[in-house]
């Protein structure tokens, strides 16, 4: 009679087993919702979970205790532009030419030519062929027209995006009246010396012909002034109103703020998140990319002078504080289960970021270098977070090398959709590392691009578990014995600014992830088989990039007036069609 009750039970409980191992499988099969999250210029060592210790970070740092924290994850490249590129086609930026050496390193001008090209599939793209409902909330940065004014081609809209709201380009010092310039000073500053020079020349014309020194017609004084007039105002109008040129709102192709109400914005994100995930019957896809930590550090009242760490702590705690808003939303509207949620950024803090004596820049924690330097640690290992409650474990990290570019194949595989065939996807599938279904990463090699020129391999040596980085080129830091190029503000990939390394300098990073302490080409034994291996793989991966055109070439990033987006009449490009009532969402 017992032994007939256990057999019962038995049966009950193999029953509910195989139930709730069909219901997880059900779960995992069908569509989940995304929302990937990406901070601009926001060191890895910045937030709690990643070491910090006195920037306080609580929702970032729930989120990694709810999920999947990746302690080896890669932007792939080294600023902005190039590094967005990236993350939406899975591809390293130079395959799209969306990196530069030649030219500018990330798009500067809204009313430029440059941008993400419309024949580059994005993930955005293949999931809106799968019934998802696609936006992007926050900084785009890839571009936006390309021959004529609202032609678009390089809009969200025109990347697989159904809903667009926030800023095309990106925060300037600029955009914050009274702030430092940023926006190519050098260049500025000859330009007013010109044509300060120009006017004094014209003044010594006049003076000389009052004073009858010399015999000179007023004609050619006066059309000497007319000339440094028009020199002065061709310049000036380009540059003495980027706020109103670049630092603009915009819902789908619409213009909503010009310029953009700096003080209001985080708050106008926040409501943009909850209304379009509150509005969605189907499965969606949302990116929320801030525009923290990115200078000049807008924060508003709630979170000023409340961190230990100045404007820069109070602007992370208050992106923090955006992150707990957008995790809220998902749980309140009982997504949580049907929801993959990341956190990452674009790259590396940003250490020549300064504001008289004011560190405006982020922290890199132990690793050497920040943003703008390709090769070294600091400026481009990021952190990366993933949540998935009864999909992906909790609590886990993962000491494996990742990439920002995995999103694209992780998510169009969770999706429904299938990888492009007509092109080399660089990112891997982070799914069976995630679940833990394999312990190791499917990357082999990585490689660190600035600009087009190849700076150093990464390679994780699976049978031994080492991960090597070969360096052949790095930053000439300034002044001497600063680690970054501050007489510069963003390091140079070529020229006299970086130092080339014959034979290049060998780091295996689990031992050394400071990079402090190169291997000696004489003596250590494993040197020259590392380098031959990596070697090979760098000729193997040389063989598979394409001669493109080169979106950020110095003629793609000139400022064309005919291409600036305008809510007026050019010049007098104004207008504030926003809805006032939400600055209590935060605070």
């Amino acid at each position: 009679m017992i032994s007939s009750a256990i057999w019962i039970l038995k049966m009950i409980f193999l029953v509910i087993l195989h139930l709730a191992g069909d219901a997880l499988i059900g779960a995992s099969n069908s569509k989940p919702n995304f929302v990937l999250m990406l901070a601009d210029d926001l060191g890895i060592g910045d937030i709690g979970c990643y070491g910090n210790t006195t920037i306080r970070t609580p929702n970032i740092d729930k989120l990694a205790n709810d999920g999947v924290k990746l302690t080896q994850h890669i932007a792939a490249a080294r600023l902005c532009t190039p590094s967005r590129a990236a993350f939406m086609t899975g591809r390293y930026a130079l395959r799209s030419g969306m990196d530069s050496c030649g030219g500018a390193p990330v798009i500067d001008w809204l009313a430029s030519p440059g941008g993400l090209p419309p024949n580059e599939t994005t993930f955005a793209s293949i999931l809106q062929k799968q019934g998802y409902t696609t936006g992007i909330i926050g900084k785009w940065h890839l571009g936006m027209n390309c021959e004529s004014l609202n032609d678009h081609c390089h809009h969200p809209l025109n990347h697989g995006f159904d809903y667009f709201y926030g800023m095309p380009l990106t925060l300037l010092n600029e955009c914050q009246p009274g702030g430092l310039l940023q926006i190519e000073v050098p260049f500025r500053a000859q330009l007013t010396l010109l044509t300060q020079i120009m006017a004094f020349a014209v003044m010594t014309l006049v003076i000389a012909r009052y004073s009858n020194m010399v015999a000179i017609n007023w004609k050619i004084i006066f059309y000497s002034a007319l000339v440094v007039i028009l020199f002065f105002i061709t310049w000036y109008i380009k540059y003495g109103f980027i706020q109103y040129w670049s630092c603009i709102i915009m819902r789908n192709h619409e213009i909503i703020e010009q310029p953009m109400n700096l003080e209001r914005t985080a708050s106008q994100m926040l409501r943009e998140v909850q209304h379009f995930i509150d509005s969605k019957d189907t499965p969606f896809l949302l990116i929320v990319s801030f525009l923290h930590v990115h200078t000049p550090l807008i924060t508003t009242k709630a979170f000023t002078g409340k961190s230990k760490h100045g404007l820069y702590g109070d602007n992370v705690e208050e992106m923090d504080f955006m992150v707990g808003s957008v995790v809220n939303a998902i749980d309140n509207a009982g997504l949580k289960n049907s929801t993959m949620i990341y956190f990452t950024s674009d790259h590396g803090g940003h250490l020549e970021a300064k504001y008289g004596t004011l560190q405006t820049g982020g922290w890199n924690g132990i690793y050497r270098g920040g943003k703008g330097m390709a090769g070294w640690e600091g400026g481009i290992r990021v952190p990366g977070i993933v949540r998935w409650p009864g999909i992906i474990p909790s609590d886990v990290k993962i000491d494996e090398p990742t990439s920002l570019m995995d999103i694209y194949p992780t998510v169009v595989h969770l999706g429904g959709g299938e990888l492009p065939k007509d092109r080399i996807i660089d990112g891997r599938n982070l799914m069976p590392l995630l679940t833990r279904e394999t312990l190791h990463s499917e990357h082999v090699f990585l490689f660190h691009y600035c600009g087009t020129q190849l700076h150093a391999v990464r390679w994780h040596q699976k049978e031994s578990g080492a991960i090597w980085k070969a360096h052949y080129v790095t930053p000439v830091f300034s002044p001497d014995g600063a680690v970054g190029c501050y007489d510069i503000i963003v390091c140079a990939c070529e020229g006299d600014h970086v130092h080339h390394h014959d034979p290049p300098l060998l780091f295996e990073l689990l031992a050394d992830p400071s990079e402090s302490k190169p291997l000696d080409s004489h003596v250590d034994p494993q040197y020259k088989s590392v380098l031959s291996r990596i070697k090979t793989a760098v000729t193997e991966h040389q063989k598979t990039i394409s001669v493109v055109p080169q979106q950020l070439s110095y003629f793609n990033s000139l400022w064309r007036p005919w291409l600036q987006p305008c809510c007026g009449t050019f010049p007098f490009c104004w207008c504030d069609k926003e809805d006032h009532n939400v600055t209590g969402l935060l605070g």
